[in-house]
């Protein structure tokens, strides 16, 4: 069983290290008091939970001796535990502070005095000065969101985060697909539609493939769509992204846009997992049969 504890000042990015642990398949909870710590990871290690991760910081009341003693008996048990403590300089906090309009959660507490925005976070540091011989320390200040993701999830041993690459053809005239993230029209392309014996049938049928792919530039065109999603596939990862819709249209949306989708998405099966193929225009017939 893993458990990561994330704890750091209140401001320096817990949130986001908390989510990319959810994201990279961790069970997350965030602001745990502290005495419950080791009763709720013994209860999930009893069902089946085995990548925890806990947010823990100034709001959950529990001293540090508690807490190593806590860690300790949990390492006893098998627990791979590590600790991941966040911090930024004051400027940064109290710029972040300004941008939320939040209060600090040190100036909520029911026996807090009132106290300036500096005062708390210089609290904080006190409070979490203990943590630091025992945590993997990272400082936030001036840093990208996605390079926090990024090192969170190198700190975790986390894989890559999964895409879901979805091909989806679609017919122009009945309007462009609103969830679509990359849009290639293919209606510069033969039309199998003004022969007649072909009308009927669809890009998945075996006529209309044997037809398309007599043409040297509907090949051009799937190779160019299939280089420039390979090519670019790895940046949308790059920025967090779970979902790449990529949309294929033709005049009616039945047999070019059909083909090609078909086709890209047999490709890509190859090389990625995640792949998704829909038909727009066909899977609204469809259900309409039914």
């Amino acid at each position: 069983m893993q458990l990561i504890v994330v704890t750091g000042l209140s401001g320096s990015g817990k949130s986001i290290a908390l989510k990319q642990l959810e994201d990279s398949g961790f069970y997350c909870i965030d602001n745990l008091p502290g005495t419950f710590l080791e009763e709720i990871i013994i209860h999930l290690k009893k069902i089946g939970r085995h990548r925890i991760a806990v947010s823990l910081d100034s709001r959950s009341d529990l001293a540090m001796d508690d807490l190593q003693a806590c860690l300790a008996d949990l390492a006893e048990k098998g627990v791979d535990i590590r600790v991941l403590c966040l911090t930024a300089s004051n400027d940064s906090l109290i710029q972040r502070y300004s941008e939320s309009r939040r209060q600090h959660p040190l100036s909520q507490k029911p026996d807090a005095e009132p106290e300036t925005l500096v005062e708390a976070i210089e609290k904080e540091r006190e409070l979490l000065a203990p943590f630091l011989p025992y945590s993997h320390l990272i400082d936030t200040t001036g840093l990208l969101p996605n390079t926090l993701r990024y090192w969170v999830r190198k700190f975790a041993d986390a894989k890559e985060d999964s895409l879901i690459l979805t091909f989806e053809s679609f017919g122009f005239k009945r309007g462009l697909p609103l969830a679509s993230d990359l849009v290639f029209d293919v209606r510069c392309l033969p039309n199998p539609y003004w022969e007649e014996n072909l009308r009927a049938f669809t890009g998945r049928d075996k006529p209309i493939i044997d037809y398309l792919e007599k043409f040297s530039e509907v090949q051009s065109m799937v190779d160019d769509i299939d280089n420039f999603v390979t090519k670019w596939l790895p940046k949308y990862r790059a920025q967090n992204r779970h979902y790449l819709t990529v949309s294929i249209g033709c005049t009616g949306g039945q047999h070019r846009s059909v083909y090609i989708a078909e086709t890209l998405a047999r490709r890509f099966k190859e090389r990625y997992e995640g792949i998704v193929l829909r038909h727009r225009t066909l899977d609204a017939l469809s259900s309409s049969k039914k």
